[in-house]
């Protein structure tokens, strides 16, 4: 006696044993179900037969991990850019920058000027907050 794989709605949240992962299903692709990671992500295909329902703990590792990934992705916030950047004492990329910058605003070159504040920022995110 043949059973039928149970049939999920999209949007659902399943345990795919085979993968060891936990995945919203997407639907069929022929015979297989596909699943997308929770918080998006590359499709996989499982077989539906093997598919349950996700306990509360697998989804919350699942959306955890998910959050941490996002996180860790996420470009540094740029501080406050309401301010001019300044130069690091002793630095001589710092001061080079600033002077490049200063000399954009005397030429009343706004572009040149931001451009100088961005990569004094980058610089002093790069070598000097590592």
């Amino acid at each position: 006696m043949r059973t039928e794989p149970a049939t999920f709605d999209p949007g659902a949240v399943l345990y795919d044993p085979a993968a060891a992962k936990v995945g919203e299903y997407q639907g069929l692709a022929g015979p297989r179900a596909l699943l997308r990671p929770l918080g998006g992500g590359r499709e996989w295909e499982a077989e539906p037969a093997g598919l349950r329902p996700a306990t509360d703990r697998e989804r919350l590792d699942a959306g955890v991990r998910a959050a941490n990934a996002r996180a860790r992705s996420a470009p540094p916030h740029p501080g406050d850019l309401s301010r001019a950047p300044t130069p690091v004492p002793d630095c001589a990329a710092c001061a080079w920058l600033a002077d490049r910058r200063e000399a954009a605003r005397a030429a009343h070159d706004h572009s040149a000027a931001t451009d100088a504040n961005v990569l004094l920022r980058q610089h002093r995110r790069k070598e000097h907050e590592a």
